[in-house]
């Protein structure tokens, strides 16, 4: 029977001690761990770009809706503005000093013996300005209108040429206060008051006279 000799075997014994070394399975396993962390440090990183992606679409939208919104508030104090002016247009209107109502009452209130010499109205305006709307917490608060207060004055000069001049002065201003129209339009305190009263004179038609002035004064009305 013959006998055979393996003279590989010592090395084929190294080598397989050399492959079951643990040193070298340690390595491979620390090798297969980095390979796992990075692959996980890559999905990470992948999904933090879907994340800050979807993000960025996001912010866009509620941007849009932001612009869009503001426009709605633009919007919403121009119409507000345009009420205001509106209702502040049909007030002055509705409300307006006739010229015409104070020529009848006067053709109403007349005293024998008293001409009507000059008919003049003074109206006088002072503006108060407008403040802007804010708006606060996403709420409007409309501003304040602006204002104007209107003064009317309407002066009456006269004279009375009667035979006892100057005393048609009062019977005129009490006829004129008397009237219903300037009962109801002029102030209730010294609505019809004397201001001007001369002294006896001739006038171009060679009569004596007296000439006097007689002021209406209509309440200050802010519109």
């Amino acid at each position: 029977m013959p006998i055979r000799i393996n003279l590989l075997a010592e090395a084929q014994a190294a080598e397989d001690l050399r492959r079951r070394d643990p040193i070298k399975r340690v390595i491979f396993g620390g090798v297969l761990v980095v390979a796992l962390m990075l692959a996980w440090w890559s999905w990470l990183q992948l999904r933090v770009m879907v994340a800050n992606q979807h993000l960025s679409q996001v912010q866009a939208q509620i941007q849009a809706h932001t612009n869009a919104y503001q426009v709605v508030l633009v919007g919403q104090r121009k119409i507000t503005e345009a009420k205001q002016n509106l209702a502040a247009l049909q007030k002055l209107t509705s409300s307006r000093f006739l010229q015409g109502d104070l020529l009848e009452a006067l053709q109403h209130a007349t005293v024998p013996g008293v001409q009507l010499m000059r008919l003049r109205v003074d109206q006088t305006y002072v503006a108060t300005a407008a403040s802007a709307s804010e708006t606060n917490d996403d709420i409007v608060k409309p501003g304040r209108p602006g204002t104007v207060t209107e003064s009317i004055v309407v002066s009456l000069d006269a004279r009375d040429f009667s035979s006892s001049l100057g005393d048609q002065v009062n019977k005129f201003k009490a006829i004129i206060s008397q009237e219903p129209y300037f009962q109801a339009v002029l102030d209730k305190t010294n609505g019809v008051r004397l201001i001007n009263l001369s002294p006896p004179q001739v006038g171009p038609d060679g009569k004596p006279s007296v000439l006097f002035t007689l002021q209406c004064k209509y309440p200050d009305i802010t519109r």
